[in-house]
Formats: structure tokens, C-alpha cells, sequence
């Protein structure tokens, strides 16, 4: 069975919201990533530690994180 779900990547100054498919079965190590999900979100972590955007954003909603002050 799968369960599809968001998964933040976070790089620098940029974060992701990249949509995944968990999968769950019986026992062992559940739940757990599909290989090309896995690959899709170092693809973005990549895309995103070499300011790429546009690269990360095939796979996801990008945002630009700034800081506050309080």
C-alpha cells in the first residue's frame, strides 16, 4: 500500500515541498521510500545547494527563506 505525502528539503536559503509515495507493508522497515523517490529528493537537494530553482522546481513548490528579527 502507498500514502502519498510531502517532504520538506531544506538547502541554504531555499526549501522544497516535494511530493513523495511512502510505501507501507507488513513489519520490517515501513514506511519507506521507492529508489526514484529517494533519487528525486537528492536531486533537488543538489538543485538547491547550487542555487539551481528552476531545476528543484521540477519536482516541487520552492520557497525562499528569509530570517526575522524579532
Amino acid at each position: 500500500m502507498t500514502r502519498r505525502t510531502i517532504k520538506l528539503v531544506r538547502e541554504g536559503r531555499y526549501a522544497a515541498e516535494v511530493p513523495v509515495d511512502l510505501i507501507e507493508e507488513e513489519g520490517g522497515w515501513s514506511p519507506y521510500l521507492s529508489l526514484e523517490d529517494a533519487k528525486k529528493l537528492d536531486e533537488v537537494r543538489l538543485a538547491l545547494r547550487a542555487g539551481d530553482v528552476t531545476a528543484a522546481a521540477k519536482h516541487g513548490r520552492v520557497f525562499e527563506l528569509h530570517p526575522v528579527s524579532a
